[in-house]
């Protein structure tokens, strides 16, 4: 049960090269697929009003379609990472097509916006053997999770059960910006930095929790 939540110790070891907690003992937000008009604004309204920062792993194609909202995480402080272009599969993609599709993105961000991408997770979070050469070659560090809440499931329940199991101090959280989430999306934030702060666990800035 636990793998479905957080992956398998085997798995960190053979892709340690990947980030898969914090190295701070501080808690990481992240939020993948957006931005998004359904969800985007509230996830920017919870953070805001807790001081948090975190890390919004976009889709090129959302930020091409919603450049503003790209701009709000921006100046809010939020750090924007590659999720790829179109949400494809590395796994689907030869060498040549991969480095295209997270190149166009890093590209994308740097001509509309002047900012550097630092941080990458593959759609679906599926990788292979290839996937460390691939960030070795384009400069960037692939941040996985040790804490996946299925809020995608529209299930308050079953993510409120994941972060009261598994949240720990140096936890990458996965949520989502999207429409799968944007209705409980609010209420299971709010539920888990209220947890995290009865258990006596902080949040931490996205480049102190990645180093």
């Amino acid at each position: 049960m636990k793998y479905r939540y957080s992956p398998p110790l085997l798995i960190r070891k053979v892709f340690h090269d990947f980030i898969w907690e914090t190295t701070n003992n501080k808690i990481l937000l992240t939020f993948d697929d957006g931005p998004t008009q359904e969800a985007t604004l509230k996830i920017l309204r919870v953070l805001s009003l807790n001081k948090i920062k975190a890390v919004f792993f976009c889709v090129g194609d959302n930020i091409i379609k919603h450049p503003l909202l790209a701009e709000k995480l921006l100046s809010a402080g939020h750090t924007i990472a590659n999720h790829t272009m179109n949400h494809k599969l590395l796994t689907s993609m030869n060498r040549e097509e991969s480095i295209k599709e997270l190149s166009a993105f890093n590209s994308m961000l740097k001509d509309k916006f002047n900012y550097d991408v630092k941080y990458f997770r593959p759609a679906h979070g599926k990788f292979n053997l290839k996937t460390n050469g691939l960030m070795k070659e384009l400069n960037m560090k692939c941040v996985m999770w040790n804490l996946l809440t299925y809020d995608f499931e529209n299930n308050i329940e079953k993510v409120k059960y994941a972060i009261e199991k598994y949240l720990q101090r140096n936890s990458v959280i996965v949520f989502h910006d999207n429409i799968k989430s944007n209705t409980i999306i609010e209420t299971v934030l709010n539920y888990t930095i209220d947890l995290a702060g009865k258990k006596g666990f902080e949040f931490g800035e996205p480049a102190d929790c990645l180093k």
